[in-house]
């Protein structure tokens, strides 16, 4: 897939899911697009998988171009960032080989729409 495909795909995924559910989470973001499989999912989450980039189906030059793009999506449509902790057994879930705190970071927030938030 292209960078332009990759954009593309991105974007249909968080407009997908955001109006589904009312937030998006990058890792429902790599699930829609092919990225990460929801049985290789389920395994990092219950810490059968050192660190979820390990298990993701794509190089990390594309997973980081992906994961730019659901920012920027963020961005441009005013969602509102909401980090979030990914827990196992009391311990935190690693997202990334280096465990670099900008990168998990990147990887638990969830974008949150504003029109969502007001209805409640």
């Amino acid at each position: 897939m292209n960078n332009m495909e990759l954009k593309a795909k991105v974007d249909k995924a968080m407009a997908d899911i955001i109006s589904a559910k009312g937030f998006a989470a990058p890792v429902d973001v790599l699930i829609e697009i092919g990225i990460l499989s929801r049985k290789d999912y389920d395994d990092w989450r219950s810490g059968r998988v050192p660190y979820l980039e390990s298990v993701c189906r794509t190089n990390l030059s594309k997973l980081s171009m992906a994961m730019h793009e659901i920012r920027s999506y963020a961005d441009k449509n005013g969602l509102k960032p909401s980090w979030t902790a990914y827990m196992h057994k009391g311990k935190p879930l690693r997202f990334s080989r280096s465990s670099d705190e900008k990168i998990e970071r990147s990887y638990s927030t969830h974008y949150v729409s504003k029109k969502k938030k007001e209805q409640t």
